[in-house]
């Protein structure tokens, strides 16, 4: 299990590098409340603009190509990849930035 921990960790950083194009926007949307991280795995819209659904959308695709990857390759299910990436995400998330809590409402981390 650490082993596949530590490689969920080098998808996370995958993950980062793997929207380059919209991590400037990515940062923006999270550091001004638009987006936030889910336990699931995903990203959420905390506040609903185009905008921001179009970059939840982006972003979310490529996270679930990533978990499919690494849930084939592990031997696992994806929802269990998801479950354990929403889990390190929302750890990561840093303090002021909005994540959903276990009531389902999004707080400031």
């Amino acid at each position: 299990m650490q082993t596949f921990i530590k490689k969920l960790s080098l998808v996370m950083l995958a993950l980062t590098f793997s929207v380059s194009a919209f991590a400037l926007s990515l940062q923006d949307a999270k550091r001004s409340g638009q987006v936030g991280e889910l336990p699931s795995g995903y990203l959420g819209v905390v506040v609903n603009s185009a905008d921001a659904q179009a970059l939840v959308k982006k972003v979310n695709n490529k996270r679930k190509q990533l978990y499919i990857q690494m849930a084939r390759k592990n031997k696992i299910s994806l929802k269990q990849v998801a479950a354990l990436a929403g889990e390190k995400a929302m750890k990561k998330t840093v303090s002021g930035n909005y994540i959903k809590n276990a009531a389902g409402k999004w707080v400031k981390k």
